[in-house]
């Protein structure tokens, strides 16, 4: 039932998936969803963690086998794939909050995380700047694949070429804070 959700909120937009619109696809009445999940914010969590987990599985195995800028490119190109077949799980994912360690959610991040913790070792940043590279490839990453899954991008440059510069500007940035 959650993976229909998710496939829902891919179609409509997770801002428009309701339990009573995913009964009616599923072919049942609603109050046989609560049965399998404790109502929409629980439908949702539930569609963060798969989308999450889908993310980390499509970046983790982009980047297998490469180190530095060949697997930047990969984890971004991967990750960018992601979103844009997937707009509605992936929206899932912004704001939510584990529950706690133990919450699939919190598993599902940190194996997003490791992914591209991964790609970053490649480039023997210091540990304390760790962090600050990984939010700055995330706003990167999600920021453009964001906007170009939202049609934010109506002007007459490839899009293609753009994130390719993305990816170089990044990897720029990237060797220039190596410790």
């Amino acid at each position: 039932m959650v993976a229909a959700g998710a496939a829902l909120a891919d179609e409509v937009g997770l801002a428009h998936l309701t339990m009573g619109l995913l009964a009616e696809r599923l072919g049942v009445r609603t109050p046989s969803l609560y049965k399998h999940v404790g109502g929409q914010e629980d439908l949702n969590r539930r569609i963060a963690a798969l989308a999450l987990g889908e993310a980390a599985d499509a970046v983790g195995g982009a980047v297998q086998g490469y180190a530095g800028r060949d697997a930047l490119a990969a984890a971004a190109r991967a990750f960018r794939a992601f979103v844009l077949a997937h707009p509605g799980r992936y929206a899932a994912t912004i704001g939510v909050e584990p529950s706690g360690p133990d919450d699939p959610l919190a598993a599902a991040g940190r194996r997003l995380l490791d992914a591209f913790t991964a790609v970053l070792r490649g480039y023997h940043l210091a540990e304390s700047d760790t962090d600050h590279a990984l939010r700055t490839l995330r706003s990167l990453c999600h920021g453009f694949a964001t906007l170009q899954a939202a049609d934010g991008f109506q002007w007459g440059t490839d899009v293609d070429e753009s994130f390719e510069w993305l990816i170089a500007f990044a990897d720029r940035g990237l060797r220039t804070a190596q410790g």
